[in-house]
């Protein structure tokens, strides 16, 4: 029956892509949809991106991943994430918002932004990439202020502003350096973060050493101005000449989606949402978590390589309840 479904899918990343593979695989009907393209974080990564994991750890289906070099690019995963989606014909709705979902009896009725659909299950691969951790402070709504980077030829011959000490600060301050920006970065720590990936954490910290890039450490951006920008460090509070100020400060998964369907999220800092780690069933009977969502705000805990195991758990637990 057209639009009734056994599994409605949320999320058209990896692992929703996964879930569709061992559904289809099952011999149940589903449907994954996607508000953006396919793999929307991911095309949403920094142009030049390169991952940290070995190809064959992003690999989902069993189809092989090669990529040129070890550690694969952003758009060698395009191409393989792209690829197996056509391998395996998933039924796929790109660019279709979920805007609400009801449950009737044991059904639930899920709304998008073009269609209607009835489904048996529902499982939430949504990922993290929407919302960005905001720094709250004076001036963060000017245009100058970026949370999302993508290419650093934009930048040539600015003064430049990084905020962050992890991989991606890092990566942006260096690409945007070598392509001639005039790079500080601010950090409210006192060293590079410990998770820069370790073929690149000696670059940064060389280019620190020699004064190729300023670095202000245990301090925060206070404000910004169209032509400048406040920090404030050990030494008081200072203003420095700014072009453009990237924010590079993590971003965070949609929670209140989840709160909105009835899913309990924990009473603490990292607010996981409620659900079994053997079956990934939430709270919510026939409500299903699979990828970076099921970490809460601890974004790190979950990605491709350890959550592709989730949709194998999820596909398991239905077919031994059909």
């Amino acid at each position: 029956m057209e639009n009734k479904y056994d599994i409605l899918i949320i999320g058209g990343g990896p692992i929703g892509l996964a879930c569709g593979i061992e559904a289809k695989k099952a011999g149940l009907s589903y449907i994954i949809l996607e508000k953006g393209c396919l793999v929307n974080s991911l095309y949403n990564y920094p142009a030049n991106m390169t991952f940290f994991s070995t190809s064959d750890k992003l690999e989902i289906g069993n189809v092989p991943f090669v990529s040129n070099n070890i550690k694969p690019t952003r758009s060698e995963a395009l191409e393989y994430y792209r690829r197996v989606a056509e391998h395996f014909n998933l039924n796929l709705g790109l660019f279709e918002e979920v805007k609400n979902i009801r449950k009737e009896g044991i059904i639930y009725t899920v709304e998008s932004s073009k269609s209607h659909y009835e489904a048996a299950h529902i499982i939430i691969s949504t990922g993290f990439y929407d919302i960005p951790n905001l720094l709250n402070i004076p001036g963060e709504n000017l245009p100058k202020v970026k949370h999302y980077y993508k290419d650093p030829h934009f930048y040539a011959k600015q003064h430049v502003i990084v905020v962050g000490a992890n991989n991606s600060s890092v990566d942006v301050a260096l690409e945007t350096y070598r392509k001639g920006a005039q790079v500080s970065m601010v950090i409210r720590a006192s060293e590079i973060g410990e998770r820069v990936k370790y073929w690149v954490r000696p670059d940064i910290v060389n280019r620190i050493k020699e004064g190729s890039i300023k670095v202000y450490f245990n301090s925060s951006l206070a404000e910004v101005r169209e032509n400048e920008v406040d920090i404030i460090g050990p030494d008081g509070r200072i203003t420095i000449q700014n072009d453009f100020v990237l924010a590079m400060t993590g971003y965070q998964p949609d929670l209140s989606f989840l709160k909105k369907l009835g899913i309990n999220i924990s009473n603490d800092e990292q607010q996981i949402p409620e659900h079994n780690p053997e079956t990934m069933e939430t709270n919510m009977k026939g409500i299903y978590l699979a990828g970076v969502i099921c970490g809460g705000m601890n974004t790190h805990a979950w990605f491709i390589e350890n959550s592709r195991v989730h949709a194998e758990k999820i596909i398991k637990k239905l077919k031994v309840d059909s």
